[in-house]
Protein backbone atom coordinates (compact mmCIF):
# COMPACT_ATOMS: atom_id res chain seq x y z
CA UNK A 1 0.00 0.00 0.00
CA UNK A 2 1.24 3.68 -0.31
CA UNK A 3 2.29 5.67 2.38
CA UNK A 4 2.70 9.58 3.16
CA UNK A 5 6.46 10.79 4.20
CA UNK A 6 6.85 14.11 5.69
CA UNK A 7 7.46 15.96 2.80
CA UNK A 8 4.12 14.73 1.33
CA UNK A 9 5.67 12.25 -0.62
CA UNK A 10 4.12 8.76 -1.51
CA UNK A 11 6.17 6.00 -1.59
CA UNK A 12 4.39 2.59 -4.18
CA UNK A 13 4.54 -0.68 -3.51
CA UNK A 14 6.08 -2.32 -5.79
CA UNK A 15 3.47 -5.03 -5.91
CA UNK A 16 0.12 -3.28 -5.64
CA UNK A 17 -0.46 -0.72 -8.00
CA UNK A 18 -2.08 2.77 -6.02
CA UNK A 19 -1.12 5.69 -6.99
CA UNK A 20 -2.35 8.52 -4.64
CA UNK A 21 -4.88 11.35 -5.99
CA UNK A 22 -3.00 13.81 -8.31
CA UNK A 23 -4.08 16.11 -6.47
CA UNK A 24 -1.64 15.71 -3.72
CA UNK A 25 0.96 16.24 -6.00
CA UNK A 26 4.21 18.51 -5.07
CA UNK A 27 4.14 22.35 -5.84
CA UNK A 28 7.51 22.37 -6.06
CA UNK A 29 8.63 20.38 -7.75
CA UNK A 30 5.71 20.84 -9.55
CA UNK A 31 3.95 17.77 -10.03
CA UNK A 32 6.23 15.16 -8.65
CA UNK A 33 3.49 12.71 -7.28
CA UNK A 34 4.92 9.39 -6.08
CA UNK A 35 8.30 7.07 -5.77
CA UNK A 36 8.74 3.65 -6.64
CA UNK A 37 6.37 1.33 -7.86
CA UNK A 38 7.57 -0.46 -11.29
CA UNK A 39 7.77 0.14 -15.16
CA UNK A 40 5.59 -2.73 -16.26
CA UNK A 41 2.50 -2.56 -18.64
CA UNK A 42 0.44 -2.56 -15.88
CA UNK A 43 1.67 -0.07 -13.75
CA UNK A 44 2.02 2.19 -17.25
CA UNK A 45 -1.38 1.73 -18.53
CA UNK A 46 -2.56 2.53 -15.12
CA UNK A 47 -0.54 5.62 -14.61
CA UNK A 48 -0.79 6.94 -18.21
CA UNK A 49 -4.97 6.85 -17.69
CA UNK A 50 -4.97 8.84 -14.79
CA UNK A 51 -2.25 11.48 -16.27
CA UNK A 52 0.53 10.26 -14.60
CA UNK A 53 3.82 9.57 -16.28
CA UNK A 54 7.44 8.53 -15.69
CA UNK A 55 10.25 10.71 -15.10
CA UNK A 56 13.32 10.67 -13.91
CA UNK A 57 17.40 9.70 -13.61
CA UNK A 58 19.61 6.97 -13.77
CA UNK A 59 20.79 6.81 -10.07
CA UNK A 60 17.29 7.30 -8.68
CA UNK A 61 13.75 5.63 -8.04
CA UNK A 62 11.29 5.61 -10.85
CA UNK A 63 9.32 9.22 -10.29
CA UNK A 64 5.56 9.83 -11.23
CA UNK A 65 4.63 13.04 -11.88
CA UNK A 66 1.09 14.97 -12.36
CA UNK A 67 2.07 18.63 -13.18
CA UNK A 68 -0.18 21.61 -13.78
CA UNK A 69 -0.39 23.38 -15.79
CA UNK A 70 -0.59 20.66 -18.31
CA UNK A 71 0.85 21.19 -21.67
CA UNK A 72 -1.76 19.78 -24.64
CA UNK A 73 -2.39 19.99 -28.32
CA UNK A 74 -6.10 19.50 -29.30
CA UNK A 75 -6.16 18.49 -32.70
CA UNK A 76 -9.65 19.80 -34.02
CA UNK A 77 -7.93 23.23 -33.46
CA UNK A 78 -4.44 22.78 -34.37
CA UNK A 79 -3.07 25.15 -37.24
CA UNK A 80 -0.22 24.87 -39.47
CA UNK A 81 1.91 27.85 -39.08
CA UNK A 82 3.23 29.93 -42.55
CA UNK A 83 7.09 29.04 -41.92
CA UNK A 84 6.22 25.11 -41.73
CA UNK A 85 3.61 25.19 -44.64
CA UNK A 86 6.30 26.00 -46.49
CA UNK A 87 8.71 23.06 -45.37
CA UNK A 88 5.79 20.58 -46.11
CA UNK A 89 4.92 22.00 -49.57
CA UNK A 90 8.46 21.02 -50.71
CA UNK A 91 8.22 17.26 -49.75
CA UNK A 92 12.00 17.44 -48.57
CA UNK A 93 11.17 14.55 -46.06
CA UNK A 94 9.45 11.27 -46.12
CA UNK A 95 7.37 10.41 -42.79
CA UNK A 96 6.33 6.52 -41.61
CA UNK A 97 4.88 5.74 -38.87
CA UNK A 98 6.08 2.57 -36.71
CA UNK A 99 8.76 1.71 -39.03
CA UNK A 100 11.61 2.15 -36.66
CA UNK A 101 10.46 2.14 -33.11
CA UNK A 102 13.51 1.36 -31.47
CA UNK A 103 15.88 3.79 -33.67
CA UNK A 104 13.57 6.55 -32.63
CA UNK A 105 13.70 5.69 -28.79
CA UNK A 106 17.40 5.58 -29.03
CA UNK A 107 17.83 9.09 -31.48
CA UNK A 108 15.60 10.51 -28.28
CA UNK A 109 17.65 9.10 -25.48
CA UNK A 110 20.84 10.50 -26.81
CA UNK A 111 22.23 13.57 -24.55
CA UNK A 112 21.50 17.12 -26.52
CA UNK A 113 23.85 19.29 -26.91
CA UNK A 114 25.52 20.97 -23.94
CA UNK A 115 24.06 18.06 -22.15
CA UNK A 116 25.74 14.94 -19.96
CA UNK A 117 23.05 12.79 -19.81
CA UNK A 118 19.22 11.62 -20.80
CA UNK A 119 16.26 11.18 -18.76
CA UNK A 120 15.32 7.95 -20.69
CA UNK A 121 17.06 5.42 -18.95
CA UNK A 122 18.10 1.47 -20.06
CA UNK A 123 14.71 0.88 -18.24
CA UNK A 124 12.81 2.57 -19.16
CA UNK A 125 14.24 2.10 -22.79
CA UNK A 126 13.24 -1.22 -22.64
CA UNK A 127 9.42 -0.82 -20.92
CA UNK A 128 8.68 1.35 -23.90
CA UNK A 129 9.81 -1.28 -26.42
CA UNK A 130 7.96 -3.47 -24.74
CA UNK A 131 4.94 -1.22 -24.62
CA UNK A 132 5.69 -1.20 -28.14
CA UNK A 133 5.56 -4.85 -29.07
CA UNK A 134 2.04 -5.07 -26.96
CA UNK A 135 0.70 -2.02 -29.72
CA UNK A 136 0.22 0.37 -27.20
CA UNK A 137 3.21 2.57 -28.27
CA UNK A 138 3.97 4.48 -31.37
CA UNK A 139 7.07 6.34 -33.37
CA UNK A 140 6.40 8.76 -36.02
CA UNK A 141 9.74 8.61 -38.22
CA UNK A 142 11.29 11.45 -40.67
CA UNK A 143 13.64 10.65 -43.44
CA UNK A 144 15.48 11.93 -46.11
CA UNK A 145 16.88 9.56 -48.63
CA UNK A 146 16.37 6.47 -46.74
CA UNK A 147 18.21 8.19 -44.02
CA UNK A 148 16.45 9.03 -40.11
CA UNK A 149 16.65 12.36 -39.81
CA UNK A 150 13.78 13.10 -37.13
CA UNK A 151 11.08 11.50 -35.14
CA UNK A 152 8.71 11.01 -31.89
CA UNK A 153 7.35 8.84 -29.89
CA UNK A 154 4.56 7.93 -27.41
CA UNK A 155 1.61 5.93 -25.91
CA UNK A 156 -1.95 5.32 -27.36
CA UNK A 157 -4.89 4.89 -24.62
CA UNK A 158 -8.76 5.23 -26.65
CA UNK A 159 -8.45 8.41 -28.44
CA UNK A 160 -5.87 9.89 -26.40
CA UNK A 161 -1.82 10.11 -27.29
CA UNK A 162 0.84 11.03 -25.08
CA UNK A 163 3.83 11.96 -26.11
CA UNK A 164 7.27 11.38 -24.90
CA UNK A 165 9.88 12.54 -26.58
CA UNK A 166 11.58 13.84 -30.14
CA UNK A 167 14.22 14.39 -31.84
CA UNK A 168 15.52 15.70 -35.02
CA UNK A 169 19.08 15.43 -37.17
CA UNK A 170 18.27 18.13 -39.71
CA UNK A 171 15.83 21.33 -38.96
CA UNK A 172 12.76 20.82 -39.04
CA UNK A 173 12.30 17.21 -38.98
CA UNK A 174 10.90 16.84 -35.87
CA UNK A 175 7.97 19.48 -36.34
CA UNK A 176 7.57 17.38 -39.72
CA UNK A 177 6.48 14.17 -37.74
CA UNK A 178 4.39 16.32 -34.82
CA UNK A 179 2.70 17.80 -37.80
CA UNK A 180 1.94 14.39 -39.66
CA UNK A 181 1.31 12.76 -35.77
CA UNK A 182 -1.47 15.39 -35.17
CA UNK A 183 -3.03 15.48 -38.59
CA UNK A 184 -3.54 11.86 -38.68
CA UNK A 185 -4.73 11.20 -34.94
CA UNK A 186 -7.15 14.04 -36.09
CA UNK A 187 -8.54 12.27 -38.97
CA UNK A 188 -8.70 9.29 -36.48
CA UNK A 189 -11.09 11.39 -33.94
CA UNK A 190 -8.02 11.83 -31.43
CA UNK A 191 -9.46 14.42 -28.80
CA UNK A 192 -6.16 15.10 -26.81
CA UNK A 193 -2.34 14.87 -27.20
CA UNK A 194 -1.09 15.29 -24.14
CA UNK A 195 2.58 16.68 -24.63
CA UNK A 196 3.03 16.80 -20.66
CA UNK A 197 5.33 20.37 -19.90
CA UNK A 198 5.45 23.20 -22.20
CA UNK A 199 8.41 24.83 -23.73
CA UNK A 200 9.28 27.41 -26.62
CA UNK A 201 9.31 24.54 -29.18
CA UNK A 202 5.99 22.85 -28.56
CA UNK A 203 4.36 26.22 -28.17
CA UNK A 204 5.56 27.33 -31.55
CA UNK A 205 3.85 24.41 -32.70
CA UNK A 206 0.62 25.18 -31.42
CA UNK A 207 0.80 23.32 -27.81
CA UNK A 208 -1.81 25.02 -24.88
CA UNK A 209 -1.79 24.53 -21.20
CA UNK A 210 -4.62 23.50 -19.59
CA UNK A 211 -4.77 23.54 -15.53
CA UNK A 212 -4.89 19.73 -14.02
CA UNK A 213 -9.08 19.90 -13.85
CA UNK A 214 -9.75 20.76 -17.09
CA UNK A 215 -7.16 17.85 -18.37
CA UNK A 216 -8.33 15.33 -16.20
CA UNK A 217 -11.63 15.69 -17.84
CA UNK A 218 -10.12 15.81 -21.42
CA UNK A 219 -8.55 12.60 -20.24
CA UNK A 220 -11.27 10.61 -18.71
CA UNK A 221 -13.34 10.91 -21.61
CA UNK A 222 -10.56 10.16 -24.11
CA UNK A 223 -9.16 7.44 -22.87
CA UNK A 224 -12.50 5.25 -22.27
CA UNK A 225 -13.13 5.98 -26.30
CA UNK A 226 -12.48 2.67 -28.71
CA UNK A 227 -8.74 2.46 -28.96
CA UNK A 228 -7.20 3.57 -32.40
CA UNK A 229 -6.94 1.05 -35.43
CA UNK A 230 -3.77 -1.15 -35.38
CA UNK A 231 -1.61 -1.49 -37.04
CA UNK A 232 -1.27 2.64 -37.74
CA UNK A 233 -0.53 3.56 -41.26
CA UNK A 234 0.02 7.19 -42.30
CA UNK A 235 -2.79 8.45 -44.63
CA UNK A 236 -2.66 12.14 -44.29
CA UNK A 237 -0.95 14.38 -47.10
CA UNK A 238 -0.48 18.09 -47.01
CA UNK A 239 -2.20 19.52 -49.89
Amino acid sequence: MARNTQSRLIWLDQNHIDFPPTESALDDPNGLLAVGGDLTPEWLLAAYRRGIFPWYSDQQPILWWSPSPRCVVIPQGFKIGRSLRKVLRRETFQVTFDQAFEDVIEACRAPRSGEDGTWITDEMCQAYIEMHRLGHTHSVEVWRESKLVGGLYGLAIGRVFFGESMFHRETDASKVAFVHLIRQLELWGCQLVDCQVSNPHLTSLGAVELCRRDFEHLLESGVKQPAFSQPWKLSWTYG
